[in-house]
């Protein structure tokens, strides 16, 4: 910028920069800028989401591997720590507390083992959840990927604790007369809308906990009460018949969704826990938990994404 002064001279001023005027929206805009762990759209984090596949696979086996690697039994405790649970369980329900009426003898076992390890599965990817960011804030904080990649890791581990678990399961069927048939195979979809409604759960308290690390306290209290109100010692059906309890208490109890987990993948597994045992439409519930649990997880965990590791 030039200008001519009383002597016919000419003064050269001060250029103007070519950003001056310019909002910061619009400066970024200009050279491509972006906020750093802005949230992405919903379509584009689940894109990201995916993208990381591996890394959530490798993940997860990953924390699988290290959870016993300081235990001289090593991976056994996978196995060994739902058994003992079910045989303290057996010793004061089954035996002091006559919990098992309405079914079997010869069921009973098998009923409650799988009880404890489909119930198990949930309860750990809730614990894992809730300290998915509070507990890898180093992780959150040095390295840029989509947040949602450690709840869902976390969950993954579990399915694999719980594969492993399962063999010691067919062993247990078979043990006390229920045999491999085409009914077992319903044990994958069961199973596969259970990790759905879990992910989405520990989506949901991995928001929570990042932000209250006290939670992490609380949690094994509430998902105790959960426990003994889910039927995992005891038939539901049979400890509410000729009580007089509320008809919503009753459904509630029914179809609460670690209850229904728990009656599909006992109704494919043993031999004489027949339907009737069963709530009714409880495919439906199981499929509406996990899309419920699942989509509201998802979206309430993304709407927090450029909040996790900050302050």
């Amino acid at each position: 910028m030039s200008e001519t002064t009383h002597d016919g001279t000419v003064a050269v001023g001060a250029p103007v920069p070519p950003d001056e005027g310019l909002s910061a929206d619009r400066l970024a805009a200009k050279y491509g800028l972006s906020v750093s762990g802005a949230r992405p759209s919903l379509i584009e984090y689940v894109r990201q989401l995916w993208d990381r596949r591996h890394f959530i696979l490798a993940f997860s086996r990953a924390k699988l591997t290290a959870q016993y690697s300081q235990a001289k039994l090593g991976q056994l405790w996978q196995v060994a720590t739902p058994l003992l649970n079910a045989a303290v369980y057996f010793f004061i329900f089954g035996l002091l507390l006559d919990a098992r009426r309405g079914i079997p003898h010869d069921v009973y076992v098998p009923f409650l083992v799988t009880g404890v390890f489909v119930f198990t599965f949930t309860q750990s990817s809730v614990l894992a959840g809730v300290r998915a960011i509070s507990g890898n804030l180093g992780l959150v904080r040095a390295l840029h990927f989509p947040r949602a990649s450690l709840p869902v890791s976390f969950a993954l581990q579990q399915l694999q604790q719980l594969l492993f678990s399962m063999a010691v399961l067919v062993v247990v069927m078979i043990a006390f007369g229920s045999y491999p048939g085409l009914s077992w195979l319903l044990v994958i979809p069961a199973l596969l809308l259970q990790f759905v409604f879990n992910t989405g759960l520990a989506l949901i308290f991995a928001r929570m906990g990042s932000k209250t690390p006290d939670l992490a306290q609380l949690m094994p209290f509430v998902l105790r009460t959960w426990m003994y109100a889910s039927g995992v010692m005891f038939s539901i059906p049979a400890m509410l018949q000729g009580k007089d309890v509320p008809g919503w208490l009753a459904d509630v109890l029914q179809w609460n969704p670690a209850a229904i987990y728990m009656d599909l993948v006992r109704f494919a597994l043993i031999d004489d826990y027949g339907s009737s045992y069963l709530p009714p439409h409880v495919w439906a519930f199981a499929v509406g938990w996990a899309v419920l649990a699942g989509v509201v997880g998802f979206v309430y965990f993304w709407k927090a994404e450029e909040r996790y590791g900050r302050g």
